[in-house]
């Protein structure tokens, strides 16, 4: 390997881990915006996640026309993956909403993370990226921390909250099952925002064929056409729900999926399993949520591993780009 490669390498993972941070910090709001307004408002979590899907679409379509119109034509086999990964959306944003609903926002946040440990492992099976100790150490980091923040292990839990962290960990796998698609996405070429834009599209498609449900199938539906407009005339409520869509949904999940173009989805998942730590101290000041001792001591394993992910670089993630590098001068990749 050559000191340029060396460089370049160096500076795309550079690159890639920051943009992956600064997604964490961004996402990490989401959860406080849906709990106040599940609190605040009780509006149904489905319903909820369909207006935040929607708001995403009408952020970004007009950005998206005026700056690149012709960027969002896609190819008809684009297309038809994009509705597969907006299905995937649509059933992470059903979980996650969810979740928050039932185990709050920093907890909701945490077990989402358990997506860490399944990323690594689809990752290493359907797309062949590296599974070394740096991975291996983040990973049971993660699910250690994940597993000591949701109270498991102690006899207070009930039923109740049984069910929130089971949703919670199915949150997870949806979400490993989102960053996969998003890497495929762009070993596809598919520009991120243009991604961003077609997958929650889809998103509230599915969305609405959720909340059409019967409630005993599906919580959290909309029961009546009323339900769709819970806010009513609440304009604060609108106007929070916007901004949820506008600010952490618009450009947290975009810089994700940016990550995604120079990281592998194992690396970018792990690092932003950074995000409930951000999200905890928020809940503490903003909704007077409290870790106990057990679940900080989760959350401090949960950002040991992304420590350790970072202090050891992948180097056959370096192997792969200059392979991929020799593959493009050769024609043949």
């Amino acid at each position: 390997m050559t000191l340029t490669h060396k460089i370049n390498d160096t500076s795309t993972l550079t690159r890639g881990y920051i943009i992956a941070l600064i997604s964490a910090a961004i996402l990490s709001t989401t959860a406080i915006f849906i709990r106040y307004l599940t609190q605040t408002y009780h509006i149904p979590p489905l319903v909820l996640a369909f207006w935040r899907d929607s708001f995403v679409i009408l952020t970004l379509l007009p950005i998206l026309s005026l700056r690149h119109p012709s960027i969002l034509r896609v190819k008809r086999p684009h297309l038809l993956y994009l509705i597969g990964y907006g299905f995937v959306l649509a059933i992470f944003n059903t979980l996650w909403t969810l979740s928050v609903d039932l185990n709050g926002a920093a907890i909701s946040t945490v077990l989402v993370y358990c997506s860490a440990a399944f990323t690594v492992l689809l990752g290493w099976w359907f797309f062949k990226e590296s599974l070394n100790w740096g991975k291996l150490l983040a990973m049971l980091l993660s699910l250690g921390g994940c597993v000591l923040i949701s109270g498991i292990l102690t006899s207070t839990t009930s039923r109740a909250s049984l069910a929130g962290i089971s949703i919670g960990i199915l949150s997870g796998l949806s979400y490993a099952a989102y960053s996969l698609m998003g890497r495929s996405a762009a070993q596809r070429g598919l520009n991120p925002w243009v991604t961003l834009f077609y997958t929650f599209g889809f998103a509230t498609i599915f969305l609405i064929c959720f909340n059409l449900l019967p409630e005993n199938l599906l919580p959290g539906t909309a029961t009546c056409i009323a339900d769709y407009f819970w806010l009513g005339k609440s304009f604060a409520g609108w106007g929070i729900l916007f901004l949820l869509a506008a600010g952490p949904t618009v450009a947290g999940f975009g810089l994700y999926n940016v990550s995604l173009s120079y990281l592998p989805s194992s690396v970018a998942n792990l690092i932003v399993t950074l995000e409930p730590a951000f999200t905890a101290v928020s809940a503490y000041f903003l909704l007077g949520e409290r870790l106990n001792e057990l679940q900080i001591g989760g959350s401090l394993m949960i950002l040991a591993g992304v420590i350790s992910l970072r202090i050891q670089i992948p180097t056959s993630w370096r192997k792969q780009q200059i392979s991929r590098q020799q593959h493009s001068q050769n024609g043949q990749y």
